[in-house]
């Protein structure tokens, strides 16, 4: 698992790279299918289905951008100078899933855009930070929560993290939230759990809604939206990030 998060990593930090003024999503998108596959690895992503949806996921990445929040189908959509960009990846390895993201500026941004890409990657951090073995996962989704209420922002309900290894999308499910509706409210985390944590952090509204192809997410208010991620082992001695690139 950690091969194919280190895939993973490396074609985010690639089109995180390449995310400037002027290019298409689409030839991110390109980009970093061209990296996955030269690592003997697969964009998990492509041909995805799910069971509401009719389409399959037609591309290798999600290429969020700025209200959108999951699921953006790269395209002809050119980026602009002030846009962010929240770049999903997935990848297969051996058998193995490696799952990451992360929200990029486009060129300079708004002071308010900045600000909203250090809260969620902050969440995500102290989220990972706080992962002990055995602890339950209702802490965990609890202090990512906190962290982006208490500096204004709101947490996205709808879609949540997940276990991964063998699959891309594995039990438990790994909300960003506590409450009477956030799943997995009795689950611990034994050491040897995969977990993709993914923390999904709005400006506004935490409410989102579907676009008509079925996946893309955007905020109910138009409000920004930003997206990080990271595949975290559970061990013994604490939490390994195995979506990290190699130097």
């Amino acid at each position: 698992m950690r091969q194919a998060g280190r895939v993973a990593a490396g074609a985010l930090r690639l089109v995180s790279q390449n995310a400037r003024p002027g290019i298409t999503t689409k030839e991110l998108d390109a980009i970093a299918e061209d990296y996955i596959r030269s690592c003997g690895a697969e964009p998990a992503f492509k041909g995805y289905r799910v069971p509401d949806v009719k389409l399959a996921y037609p591309a290798s990445i999600c290429a969020s951008v700025n209200e959108e929040v999951v699921h953006g189908i790269p395209g002809r959509r050119c980026l602009r100078e002030g846009d962010i960009l929240s770049i999903d990846v997935g990848t297969r390895l051996n058998k193995y899933y490696g799952d990451v993201a992360a929200t990029v500026p486009v060129g300079r941004v708004s002071a308010e855009a900045q600000e909203l890409l250090e809260t969620t990657s902050g969440a995500l951090r102290a989220g990972i930070a706080s992962i002990r073995p055995d602890m339950p996962l209702a802490d965990l989704s609890r202090v990512i929560q906190d962290y982006a209420e208490s500096r204004g922002y709101s947490v996205v309900r709808e879609f949540v993290g997940h276990g991964i290894g063998q699959k891309m999308h594995e039990d438990p499910q790994v909300p960003n939230f506590v409450g009477a509706d956030s799943p997995a409210q009795d689950v611990c985390l034994a050491p040897g759990t995969v977990i993709a944590i993914e923390p999904m952090v709005n400006q506004g509204t935490p409410h989102v809604r579907k676009q008509e192809n079925g996946w893309t997410v955007v905020t109910q208010d138009g409000k920004l939206s930003a997206h990080f991620e990271h595949t975290v082992a559970v061990t013994a001695h604490g939490p390994q990030v195995l979506t990290v690139a190699e130097e």
